[in-house]
């Protein structure tokens, strides 16, 4: 594989986050989401995550924590959407990890369903 992780299609870029450690998955996922919260605002972010890691918002605030988000920051837009500061999005990754037994799974799974964001990165 290629430096970027990149695949010609979703399916293979599954297939290949597979033949990758965890260091390497949590790096990219870590990327990812400063990438997209860049791009396209932290709110997008969330939504993905939640989706992909299949958290309700009471869940996502237990992993953000223990990833080490400082919980006061967990908050909400004018419009309600959930929201921490852009800066603190890694903390999902070890908190994942730290709060199910198949958080490289779902981590892999925000990767895959974000492929069309990596490819315009």
């Amino acid at each position: 594989m290629g430096a970027t992780g990149l695949a010609a299609d979703p399916g293979e870029y599954r297939t290949r986050l597979g033949e990758q450690t965890d260091e390497q998955i949590d790096a990219w996922a870590m990327e990812l989401m400063r990438d997209v919260a860049i791009r396209r605002g932290v709110v997008r972010v969330v939504e993905d995550f939640l989706r992909a890691a299949r958290l309700s918002e009471r869940d996502f605030e237990r992993v953000f924590s223990s990833g080490g988000g400082p919980p006061a920051v967990v908050g909400r837009d004018r419009e309600g959407h959930l929201i921490v500061p852009a800066i603190t999005l890694h903390a999902l990754v070890p908190g994942i990890r730290s709060q199910v037994p198949d958080g490289r799974d779902r981590l892999v799974e925000y990767l895959v369903e974000n492929f069309e964001e990596l490819v315009y990165v």
